[in-house]
């Protein structure tokens, strides 16, 4: 591996590589799959690849590492982020975790195609931790090749950043870049595999420790290690809690379940459903983490999973998101019994996640609405009937929400069985309303425009808060799909395209509503527009 030290912007990056400095790594240096104990990491060095071309990149993520466009389109930023190149200072490393896969627990797991460059402090003294993914095999690779296809590399990059503008805490996307090679993949695990672009993702985080970092010490009763690791993160990542005590692991308990609470609130506000949510995609630092088969809700189903391989169970579907959220906290408090040897205390925190979660529901769906604030003894009932209702005929939650906010209050229900036109846009089969939902829906907006008139609150500034919270663009898997395509073909300008799109989730943007219509007919069913697979 070549290590050379740039003569741009990319020399500034600095590196401290606290995690490999401060905790036990894999004694042996080989790449070979293994079983790896007593040890949080192993070194390893990314693959280099034929003939790397940089196909898209984020500005707001290279101005956290301090660089410019221009050293976002030198050569040796695409020889880096595809693994060709080291920078003085890195210290390549795969980490060690396990994880609870569909409920089960499935033993080690580990970076299997995720390789940590290092850690970098920009000059603010933030830390960024720079991850590749599809840089090749690790120790942690198990049967896989440890590389990964440009659709699912893209899919990662423009969804980590499309969640950033949408305000939700998330992992970051810096570059993809393809490899010139080929990489086999059985897209649907359906015995049709086929040779796909490769590609390398630069992924950028605080940090990427995730619960399985945290179960896997415990699961081999590592309880020595287990100390020193959540000692670790606390002192790295949750400074503000001061010194090492008892106390100090349940205040980080409950930080973390705070956070995960918080993310999976944004998820639900915007439609999002994570796909697969097992325990070692889950971050410590509540972050959205791991960009597999994700997805919006179209047509808003609640027990809608966007993952093949959940479409029987739904464990992971749209609704299932909070209690899984708790589930995998339940997992996390298990893992660090033996550091605090008692119970109460922890279930006190979960119970923390139920009640935040529940309050930040009320108020989260209150802000939607555009209502001033929760007030219980209306807006439960609200907010529960409209839910029921937009299950009845297939109604786009996006767009439904979005256009809540231009509805002109009691004019548009004047005539009877009547429903406001920016409103009838959300149906795809506008035929399929019958009269008894007419009625239904008017009922609602009726009870709806009477508890607005309540708050008194001037519709701009309702309209106002309802756009804020409800976006008008979201990476629509289709339009991941058509931009993935193009880029096959050699096209980057639609990834571009959507990538400047999505950096203004929740304004208007003239000339481009047609990037917020309806998933048209044509990809209902379309592979790669619909469900997915954990390959994709």
């Amino acid at each position: 591996m070549n290590i050379v030290l740039p003569d741009h912007n990319l020399q500034a990056l600095t590196f401290d590589n606290r995690f490999v400095k401060n905790l036990p790594a894999d004694p042996i240096a080989e790449n070979f799959r293994r079983q790896i104990k007593n040890s949080c990491y192993s070194r390893v060095q990314p693959t280099k690849v034929a003939a790397p071309e940089l196909v898209a990149y984020s500005r707001e993520v290279a101005a956290l590492l301090n660089l410019t466009p221009k050293d976002c389109t030198s050569d040796l930023f695409t020889s880096l982020f595809s693994g060709n190149t080291l920078l003085k200072g890195m210290d390549p490393f795969a980490m060690c975790y396990g994880g609870h896969q569909f409920g089960s627990w499935s033993g080690q797991l580990g970076d299997g195609r995720a390789i940590n460059l290092g850690e970098s402090i920009n000059r603010e003294g933030k830390r960024w931790v720079l991850q590749l993914k599809g840089a090749g095999p690790t120790p942690y690779s198990r049967n896989a090749d440890g590389l990964a296809v440009l659709r699912s590399s893209i899919r990662e990059f423009l969804c980590s950043e499309a969640m950033h503008h949408l305000g939700i805490p998330t992992t970051r996307a810096l570059s993809v870049t393809t490899t010139g090679e080929l990489v086999t993949r059985d897209m649907f695990y359906d015995g049709h595999p086929k040779n796909e672009p490769g590609a390398v993702v630069c992924r950028v985080a605080p940090s990427f420790l995730r619960f399985g970092n945290y179960e896997i010490l415990t699961a081999r009763k590592e309880f020595s290690l287990l100390k020193q690791l959540v000692d670790y993160t606390i002192r790295t990542d949750f400074p503000h809690l001061g010194e090492i005590s008892v106390a100090t692991y349940l205040q980080w308990f409950e930080e973390v379940c705070r956070t995960t609470a918080t993310m999976i609130l944004h998820w639900m506000r915007v439609g999002f459903v994570h796909g697969v949510m097992n325990t070692d995609n889950m971050s410590i630092l509540g972050l959205t983490i791991d960009y597999g088969p994700y997805g919006w809700l179209e047509g808003f189903e609640t027990d809608w999973t966007p993952n093949t391989t959940d479409a029987q169970g739904r464990r992971y579907s749209y609704s299932n998101q909070p209690h899984i959220g708790q589930w995998n906290l339940i997992q996390l408090a298990n893992s660090i019994y033996p550091l605090i040897n008692a119970s109460e205390p922890l279930q006190e925190a979960l119970s923390f996640y139920t009640s935040s979660f529940q309050q930040g529901w009320n108020d989260m769906m209150a802000a939607k609405l555009g209502f001033n604030s929760f007030e219980q003894n209306t807006d439960d009932t609200i907010i529960k009937e409209l839910v029921a209702i937009l299950q009845l005929v297939e109604t786009d939650m996006t767009i439904f929400f979005r256009n809540l906010s231009s509805v002109e209050t009691d004019q548009e229900l004047k005539k009877e069985g009547t429903l406001p036109s920016s409103l009838m846009e959300a149906y795809y089969k506008p035929e399929e309303l019958t009269d008894d939902y007419r009625k239904r829906m008017a009922g609602w907006l009726k009870t709806y425009f009477n508890r607005l008139k309540q708050d008194s609150s001037d519709p701009n500034v309702r309209q106002q808060r309802m756009n804020s919270n409800n976006p008008k663009y979201v990476l629509r898997n289709y339009l991941a799909h058509l931009a993935i395509e193009k880029a096959e073909a050699g096209d980057p300008s639609e990834v571009i395209n959507l990538l400047e799109l999505l950096r203004k989730p929740y304004e208007e943007q003239p000339g481009k509503e047609h990037y917020a219509a309806k998933r048209p007919e044509w990809a209902r069913n379309r592979p790669g527009c619909s469900m997915l697979s954990c390959s994709s």
